[in-house]
């Protein structure tokens, strides 16, 4: 398999791979090295310190920043990323309440301090220490430990109801729900998505679950994904350029969107969602472009008509809970999306799935050999 190598054929060394815990106990994860290429690494397994939690994996969504990271080789030799868990409870440390060994848990990987100025001022995706990853190796693995503040401010107990099919976009949904938030929509407007991969289609069903009555566009070139969009609930679906600006004219009475959500990247695609908001309107970045794209657009489009720009980045905890409760009523359930669910084995498999539109979401579960597979 191409890009892909095993434990036998190249090595992380022991400086890399080392990990707290000196039980004896062993686990294997998916190990970066450089650019696209992972291994299956032997590494000793995670035990927890006071505070902390270790998961046994259950089910880890690959994320575009994870393909981001891979793609552009910001993921240094060693790295083990991942961070769509769900797990359930091995082990617990000392002081740790609220959690038994045998629960089902969901838990993001990134969480605000709640006390900096940034937080204090409702930025608490910028919070200094919000970026620090409190899994350690990383989701990829058989095995995870999940330090002391997620522990205590995040982590959640399933109910036997949510699957984890559904409970694994705990996080990503978070992300998506804080963008719509801040987008100024009406509950009967019209909202536009570009994008009909995993994430624009998450978008699609975050909007339909907070804002049942509103009209909803999906753009994708992609006939295929314009079809799965209606299916999931779209008002409607189109191709970019002309066909979009004729939907969301219709959508809208003429008026055009009040919000575009814009999932692609790029200054194109952010100069197209400009032209599909209507005057007063917002355009929400939820997408990398390339370190070097640079936006050309007509800046008296926005200041004369009093178009917003917004990026969002990631969700902050009142995200997390409020898409943890779509979940357990049932009004959000994002597992329609999984299209491929494989061991952490096939790592690569899943990946060249992703990059070949193959895939709208794929799911790791443990490797073969683990002990709880």
């Amino acid at each position: 398999m191409s890009g892909y190598s095993t434990s036998m054929d190249k090595k992380i060394t022991s400086e890399q791979t080392a990990l707290k815990g000196g039980t004896g106990a062993r686990h294997t994860v998916v190990a970066c090295l450089g650019g696209e290429e992972t291994v299956l690494e032997d590494r000793p397994a995670p035990a927890p310190g006071a505070g902390e939690m270790v998961l046994e994996l259950r089910v880890v969504g690959l994320c575009g920043t994870d393909l981001f990271k891979l793609g552009t080789g910001r993921a240094a030799p060693g790295t083990v990323l991942g961070h769509e868990l769900v797990g359930t409870v091995l082990d617990l440390g000392q002081d740790v309440s609220g959690f038994a060994v045998g629960d089902r848990v969901v838990v993001p990987h990134h969480v605000p301090c709640g006390e900096c100025a940034l937080c204090r001022r409702g930025s608490e995706t910028l919070c200094p220490v919000f970026r620090e990853n409190l899994m350690e190796p990383g989701a990829f693995a058989d095995t995870v430990l999940i330090k002391r503040r997620a522990v205590e401010l995040a982590a959640r107990r399933l109910p036997d109801h949510v699957s984890d099919a559904a409970a694994v976009f705990m996080e990503p949904a978070g992300c998506v729900l804080r963008g719509v938030h801040r987008a100024g929509l009406a509950p009967d407007g019209a909202a536009v998505v570009q994008g009909g991969g995993s994430m624009g289609l998450l978008h699609l069903l975050v909007l339909r679950a907070v804002y049942p009555e509103l009209s909803v566009i999906v753009v994708d070139p992609v006939e295929e994904r314009q079809a799965t969009a209606r299916a999931l609930g779209a008002t409607a679906a189109a191709g970019p350029g002309d066909a979009a600006r004729e939907a969301v004219l219709v959508a809208t009475n003429g008026l055009g969107a009040d919000a575009v959500f814009e999932t692609v990247g790029g200054s194109g695609p952010l100069e197209a969602a400009l032209m599909l908001t209507r005057e007063g309107g917002s355009v929400v970045l939820f997408a990398y472009s390339a370190e070097d794209a640079r936006a050309g657009f007509d800046l008296n489009h926005v200041f004369k008509y009093e178009r917003r720009i917004i990026g969002t980045y990631s969700a902050a905890l009142r995200e997390q809970e409020e898409i943890f409760g779509l979940l357990e009523s049932g009004a959000l359930d994002p597992s329609p999306l999984v299209t491929h669910t494989m061991p952490l084995d096939d790592f690569q498999d899943g990946v060249a799935l992703a990059r070949k539109r193959q895939a709208l979401k794929v799911l790791f579960t443990p490797t073969r050999g683990a002990a709880g597979s």
